[in-house]
């Protein structure tokens, strides 16, 4: 099964690349459109700016493969806040999430979850949190073949359906490297869009600079020591723009993405 999703994604990147090339050939005919697709003011008949990616942080521009979303484009006053990984278990921040019944999205690694399932597992039946796809391992998909990309989105999937009875459908790409080929991995896995991040909350070394929030931005935060005062922070910073967090796929359909 894995090495037929494998050849299926390695196809399908094959078939957009030479899709993109003869696009390009056709673009040079087009009035006032470069090779690209992209007309002299930078912006494609969709409102598409040069790197592909939509005014609302949304990758639009390879058809048939799931989108890349960084910020969520809705008129509502919501942010949207992820937990990645999974290795420190914090019960401080679980009191958070279920007390002030925080809409989370988990992008869990499935060894983080097997050594102490409980702890994720309560965030799920008592509180508003959803689990979702951050591979098996970690690595930068980017530099994997085929077969590597199946088994760690494949394989993550499966696992973690194994142990929460859902199989994920939003993959967020580790170190946020994404290229067709992940897409077309994903895409083969069921993976409906993969998801990176607005602003980084994490405190990696000392205390990081807090940004201003807006509404549809995507928040990145870690199960790390310093999870609980990281989301502390994030949540204060919300409430000083007007923003309340909100659930992620929800939002996603809404906003036509899934």
């Amino acid at each position: 099964m894995g090495r037929s999703r494998a050849l299926l994604a390695a196809f399908a990147s094959l078939s957009l690349a030479l899709g993109a090339a003869g696009s390009a050939q056709a673009g040079a005919d087009r009035g006032g459109v470069d090779q690209a697709g992209v007309d002299r003011a930078g912006v494609d008949r969709a409102g598409v700016d040069r790197a592909g990616v939509d005014r609302a942080g949304v990758d639009l521009v390879r058809v048939g493969l799931p989108p890349v979303v960084s910020r969520v484009p809705t008129g509502e006053k919501v942010v949207f806040l992820t937990i990645d990984d999974g290795w420190n278990h914090d019960p401080q921040a679980v009191r958070i999430l279920l007390e002030q019944r925080v809409p989370v999205a988990l992008f869990l690694l499935p060894g983080a979850v097997s050594y102490d399932t409980g702890y994720f597992t309560r965030l799920v039946d008592e509180g508003r949190a959803t689990v979702e796809n951050h591979t098996v391992d970690h690595p930068d998909l980017t530099t994997l073949d085929a077969l590597g990309k199946d088994a760690e989105v494949c394989g993550a999937g499966e696992r973690l359906d194994a142990v929460f009875g859902r199989t994920p459908k939003l993959l967020r790409p580790p170190y946020g490297a994404v290229d067709d080929g992940v897409r077309a991995a994903a895409k083969a896995c069921g993976v409906k869009a993969l998801v990176t991040w607005t602003h980084d909350f994490t405190t990696w070394s000392g205390t990081p600079p807090t940004p201003r929030l807006a509404a549809g931005d995507i928040v990145l935060l870690h199960f790390t020591p310093t999870l609980a005062a990281d989301l502390e922070r994030a949540l204060a910073v919300a409430r000083a723009a007007g923003l309340r967090p909100a659930a992620l796929a929800p939002h996603l359909k809404a906003a036509g993405i899934l």
